[in-house]
């Protein structure tokens, strides 16, 4: 009996020793890559104050590239998760009042951060939908940067992120792309030269800035959210096969505008519907045109 009683404690030490041992290099592997630092040539962006320049770029961080929807109103910084098994993650105040970052960001920074992912100390953004905004056209980038400087201060002080075991781990096992920057130092895009208007082409720079594709493909066949919550479900498709290619265009864009489908059912987190039903006319009818146009695919076929 002793004799198996010891097994059994050999076989649980063992069991113990190897969860260890996989947590530190979990830990160990995350950590590296969180402190890797990247070298991003400086961009210059000339800041605006004219009227017009300062009113697009709020549009682009309220209702197209969903800016707010992380940082919080005014940019002045949110908590974005903060539970277990995740941890913390902070979206910082990008305001210059009290806790805010807004006097070190020169505009070379920022369009850094946005485009490329990397923030002031040269490390990778966690989560910061780069991957989409490396299409942003120079005349929205510098929008975005005009409306960013204006910003009146906040006082928000906010501490800081704080990832735990899990998503370090999905990080790891390449599940979770918490660190866009990695990927976009090998294929990152040039950005798109587009003229807003009810346009298709328009349409398709839209899906792209404000991240459809991030959730719904890079076919817009829907399926499984990259990096998202198991409870939110499937992205639905978005191609002329999905339920969309039985919807008219008022249908659509009243379902962005309220957040009810034709049917009466609600849009599901994360479909930010707050924030796309903000879009002009003009806006939602360019991304309805460009959706019309996108080649039918099976649900998930990407």
């Amino acid at each position: 009996m002793s004799r198996w009683i010891r097994r059994i404690g050999f076989t649980i030490g063992a069991v113990v020793a190897l969860i260890c041992i996989a947590v530190g290099v979990v830990y160990a592997v995350s950590e590296s890559r969180f402190r890797r630092t990247y070298s991003v040539p400086p961009e210059p962006v000339a800041v605006s104050t004219d009227s017009a320049v300062l009113a697009r770029g709020e549009h682009l961080v309220s209702a197209i590239a969903g800016c707010a929807d992380c940082h919080g109103e005014g940019l002045r910084g949110n908590v974005m998760i903060d539970a277990s098994p995740m941890g913390r993650l902070v979206a910082p105040n990008l305001t210059a009042g009290q806790g805010g970052i807004g006097a070190e960001l020169t505009p070379a920074i920022i369009e850094r951060a946005v485009r490329h992912g990397v923030g002031r100390n040269d490390r990778a953004l966690r989560i910061m939908p780069s991957q989409d905004f490396q299409y942003m056209s120079d005349d929205d980038l510098r929008a975005v940067v005009s409306y960013v400087k204006s910003l009146p201060p906040a006082n928000n002080q906010l501490s800081p992120s704080h990832l735990l075991l899990l998503p370090r781990a999905l990080m790891v096992a390449g599940v979770m792309p918490v660190l866009p920057a990695e990927v976009l130092r090998d294929s990152a895009a040039q950005p798109m030269t587009v003229t807003p208007g009810p346009t298709p082409q328009y349409g398709a720079y839209i899906a792209l800035v404000a991240g459809c594709k991030g959730c719904h493909g890079p076919g817009l066949s829907g399926g499984k959210i990259a990096a998202g919550d198991p409870a939110w479900g499937p992205a639905a498709n978005l191609t002329p096969s999905g339920n969309l290619g039985t919807w008219t265009e008022a249908q659509f864009i009243q379902t962005l505008r309220t957040g009810k489908r034709p049917d009466g059912s609600a849009l599901k987190a994360p479909m930010p519907w707050k924030t796309v039903g903000r879009m002009t006319d003009d806006e939602l009818h360019a991304l309805w045109l460009y959706l019309r146009s996108v080649p039918p695919r099976a649900f998930g076929s990407h």
